[in-house]
């Protein structure tokens, strides 16, 4: 059983999209309305697609961190949108109106998309927030895994180690990473009847 941090079970991704896979599409809103697709998104290099949300403390703990990462990885070529699937009436925190000051406060000047529906998450098989997946120029995956070590209660510094170097490789252009370390956090908040078969 996983560590608990603050009362939330601590959970892995379950890599069912492989290395080489094409990406699930998508379209998504953010908080205003405004709809992307994953092809609108796509970076001359690549794209980070990473499911996450406001009150995790997971995705609290690395929040900074991902907004400086990101501002280094589009001058690199590399884009990033983040998505939240929470169930907002169990968790009305993870609100879009919420998600807003969230990347304001973080410094996420990027899109960060609301998956009312949760099919998006359910496509990517994603997991637990934060969940990240590193997808090369044509939409196919080239990294799932952990943004670094560091968890909110071990005291290792936030260095994002194992993304940075999944990103160089990706921008040299070696061969997609197969033998990676999971992301790990809080399990997606499912809607009541809404569990995807992978769930528990």
């Amino acid at each position: 059983m996983g560590a608990r941090i603050r009362g939330m079970a601590e959970v892995p991704s379950t890599f069912t999209l492989q290395a080489g896979d094409k990406a699930p599409e998508f379209t998504l809103p953010n908080p205003a309305g405004e709809e992307y697709s994953l092809g609108d998104l796509l970076g001359k290099k690549g794209t980070m697609v990473m499911f996450v949300c406001n009150h995790c403390p997971f995705v609290v703990h690395l929040a900074k961190q991902v907004g400086e990462m990101a501002a280094e990885m589009e001058a690199w070529g590399v884009n990033t949108v983040a998505i939240s699937s929470n169930d907002i009436e169990k968790y009305p925190q993870d609100s879009p109106e919420k998600m807003v000051k969230f990347a304001q406060e973080y410094g996420w000047n990027f899109p960060y998309l609301y998956d009312e529906s949760q099919e998006v998450a359910k496509s990517y098989h994603a997991a637990c927030t934060p969940d990240f997946f590193l997808l090369d120029k044509d939409g196919c995956l080239f990294y799932a895994g952990q943004f670094d070590d560091s968890r909110p209660k071990n005291d290792l510094a936030i260095d994002g180690r194992d993304l940075k170097i999944a990103i160089r490789q990706l921008i040299e252009g070696g061969s997609p990473i197969l033998e990676t370390k999971p992301a790990t956090g809080c399990n997606i908040k499912w809607k009541p009847g809404n569990e995807p078969a992978y769930f528990g």
